[in-house]
């Protein structure tokens, strides 16, 4: 580089610095601007997500509190429409106490469990059927097996020593089985 050049060089490097020094307040001020604006846009984006958080929170609180109310009022139905059952139950105990006739006894305790099977049926609870049926792992639980009286009979219930039972199509208890061998 010649020294032509390089002082052309410098005195446009000085006429840059003079002019930031006359102007630093239009050059600074754009800056402080654009910063002052995002910082708003943040402020404002900040208070937004906030505002999700807390309510997408109270959601979900009420959402399980409504959910435990849900379960809460499903048990308080079933409970509503077994109370006269027990009240059934209470007037018989009562009878019992005065009364030697055994089958007005029998029959008594007989009306009141078909009061109460039909208010659990209505419920949605049904009795599985097991006895004499192939074993199925699915919806029986085998207790024991013994030697089955015939053939036809090998892989099949021979006896049930607890029913089992459905609510709405969904296995709550499965029947205890014994199955022939």
């Amino acid at each position: 580089m010649s020294t032509q050049e390089n002082e052309t060089v410098n005195e446009q490097n000085e006429q840059e610095q003079e002019q930031q020094q006359e102007n630093p307040a239009q050059e600074s001020d754009p800056r402080d601007v654009k910063l002052a604006e995002m910082k708003a846009k943040v402020d404002e984006l900040n208070d937004k997500y906030l505002r999700l958080y807390s309510e997408f929170d109270n959601f979900r609180k009420r959402t399980a509190k409504e959910k435990q109310e849900l379960i809460q009022a499903g048990g308080e139905d079933v409970f509503k429409s077994i109370l006269p059952v027990i009240d059934d139950f209470e007037r018989a105990i009562k009878s019992n106490s005065e009364t030697s006739d055994v089958k007005a006894v029998n029959d008594g305790v007989n009306l009141i469990y078909n009061k109460l099977k039909s208010t659990l049926n209505q419920k949605g609870l049904e009795e599985m059927k097991a006895l004499g049926e192939p074993f199925n792992a699915d919806v029986h639980e085998a207790i024991t097996s013994i030697a089955a009286p015939s053939d036809d009979m090998k892989g099949k219930v021979l006896d049930e020593l607890e029913k089992g039972y459905t609510l709405n199509g969904k296995i709550i208890r499965f029947a205890k089985v014994v199955i022939g061998n």
